[in-house]
């Protein structure tokens, strides 16, 4: 919807999106990290839905207001679940890279959401979170790509922990629904830059001594030639 009067003034839009997927797949942490920039290390069930909105600023004069439906993992088949995502624009479906079943259980994510909006299906891309955790992935990206490029879906890697592609995620769910182009440099702006923290591993006394003890025998020995 179009809320501006003039042509020269800030082009205003709002969507509604949708964020469904197994519990624990980290659909909060997801939202939380976007609109707030913030992650918990706890885990909270979402029960029922929770309602976010974050205003992104798009080439051309263009700020759009996404409307985030955060909906609890337990409520496929709830009776509320089609009231409350009738009438979106977009749908991501979202699972953990960790876990191979919130990944199979998509294909029951995808169907009810068919159902819901029959011939008229909205945007819907696949969010693959938790990369930070790569090297405990049970979801190949090979499979992850095969599943969307066979249902037409977008698709989305992300980790909500440490911020990476989040707000890439967004801008460019934006721009799609708003019609906009997108430029690499557009894209890049939004990539977070990670850092990887250096951990000195405390050192025991017991190592410390070991060490003292190699380099006390290495100069008592003596070498005949």
């Amino acid at each position: 919807m179009v809320d501006s009067d003039s042509d020269d003034e800030l082009e205003q839009l709002q969507y509604k999106v949708i964020i469904l997927g197994d519990g624990a797949v980290g659909k909060t942490s997801i939202v939380n990290r976007f609109t707030e920039n913030n992650f918990q290390t706890s885990y909270k069930q979402t029960v029922g839905v929770d309602f976010f909105i974050k205003r992104i600023q798009l080439p051309g004069n263009i700020q759009v207001a996404l409307q985030l439906w955060d909906i609890g993992g337990q409520q496929l088949g709830a009776p509320m679940l089609k009231k409350y995502i009738y009438g979106s624009h977009a749908v991501l479906l979202a699972y953990d890279i960790t876990n191979y079943s919130s990944f199979k259980n998509l294909d029951q994510w995808y169907h009810f959401v068919r159902e819901v909006f029959k011939s008229k299906i909205p945007f819907i891309g696949v969010i693959a979170n938790k990369n930070d955790l790569n090297h405990l992935r049970n979801v190949k990206p090979d499979t992850h790509d095969n599943f969307c490029v066979m249902n037409d879906m977008q698709s989305f890697q992300m980790s909500a922990k440490t911020g990476d592609s989040v707000n890439t995620t967004f801008k460019r769910l934006a721009a799609e629904l708003s019609g906009v182009t997108l430029s690499k440099k557009d894209i890049d702006m939004e990539a977070k830059v990670l850092s990887a923290p250096i951990v000195d591993h405390p050192r025991t006394d017991a190592q410390n001594e070991k060490e003292k003890e190699e380099a006390s025998n290495k100069k008592g020995k003596c070498v005949i030639q």
